[in-house]
């Protein structure tokens, strides 16, 4: 058992060893795929400067690393001391369940070692991860078509109006309106970290994490889709994830990801004639206000340009200045730079 807080060097050593010791002690995240994983994860070790630690899977995430498919650092029996698990497995086969403490205490669980376990692994308490659980069993009925109250009782809600305000509070809508949950997290690029939006129809947001108009793009795009934004993992982030990496290995030319890009008519016509971009070609802003039949409107098409919500995928970084020159980019010339560069040398 460790009872302090390890050095990284000890770290990476027990890494190497795949060490069990460690586990619930550390989660590594590897810079170069974007992979966190357990300290007892059977795959390629990555050199020392490639890694970065965290205390739990929670953090990981937050950094924009997403769940290695070998060790599988987020299923709770693998990673979970062997004490806990018999609770777990009572709450994966009963999720509408309210534990309270003296049922814990009936069990045989420490209702605070319980608690602390919860608060050290997960950043929130045991009761709002039960609450949390139910909530998004709750959702997922109601997106399959179950009505609301018949998703709220069988959650384990005694009132409608009870399920009804915790839901609000946690999606930001209420249940049964036309809105959505759009998934957001942090996902490593060799250009730096960027945020990541997506709904099971597709991706919506793709955006570096210092862009100065990103605020503005959250704001928009929540309005446009009546949705709220909730962070946490998706499927579509990892497809999404694997073929940037694919496209930054020079191994891929373009995309295959369902788009979602609400915006004025004029917008739509601007980045669709992007898409028709092919890789390694750049167009003038001249050039594209003609694709879009207005060759005058070279203000309005880089004025859509920049409104853009999805780079790389959607390559606003493809169009230059009429003299070749480079200019105009929301996530900042060097990365346009960059990008093209990559391109032109991977074609």
């Amino acid at each position: 058992m460790i009872s302090s807080i390890p050095s990284i060097d000890e770290m990476y050593q027990a890494l190497l060893d795949k060490n069990s010791q460690y586990e619930g002690v550390f989660i590594v995240g590897v810079k170069t795929t974007g992979i966190f994983c357990r300290p007892t994860c059977t795959a390629r070790k990555p050199k020392p400067e490639n890694v970065e630690f965290f205390p739990n899977t929670k953090d990981a995430l937050a950094n924009g690393y997403r769940a290695c498919r070998i060790c599988r650092p987020m299923k709770e029996y693998q990673s979970a001391p062997d004490w806990l698990i018999p609770l777990l497995k009572k709450i994966e086969s009963e999720p509408q369940k309210k534990w309270k403490d003296y049922e814990l205490n009936q069990m045989g669980f420490s209702p605070s070692r319980v608690r602390r376990y919860f608060k050290k692994t997960h950043g929130i308490t045991f009761q709002a991860y039960l609450r949390m659980s139910r909530i998004n069993g709750a959702f997922s009925k109601i997106k399959e078509g179950q009505t609301v109250t018949q998703s709220a009782f069988e959650q384990g809600y005694d009132s409608l109006s009870g399920f009804s305000e915790t839901f609000k509070n946690m999606t930001g809508f209420s249940p049964g309106s036309q809105g959505q949950i759009i998934t957001i997290n942090r996902i490593p690029t060799p250009l730096g970290p960027m945020m990541i939006g997506v709904t099971d129809e597709g991706l919506c947001l793709l955006e570096f994490t210092d862009r100065k108009m990103l605020e503005t793009q959250l704001s928009t795009l929540k309005k446009r889709t009546k949705s709220e934004m909730v962070t946490g993992k998706h499927p579509m982030i990892d497809k999404v994830s694997t073929q940037l990496n694919e496209y930054f290995d020079g191994k891929r030319k373009k995309f295959d990801i369902p788009l979602i890009a609400p915006g004025t008519d004029f917008q739509q016509k601007v980045w669709d004639a992007l898409n028709q971009i092919p890789f390694g070609v750049t167009r003038s802003y001249k050039q594209q206000a003609d694709v879009v039949g207005d060759v005058k409107a070279v203000r309005a098409v880089a004025r859509a340009n920049g409104e853009n919500r999805i780079s790389i995928i959607i390559p606003c970084h493809r169009i230059i200045g009429s003299d070749g020159s480079i200019v105009g980019y929301g996530g900042g010339i060097h990365r346009k730079q960059w990008l093209l560069k990559h391109e032109f040398e991977n074609q």
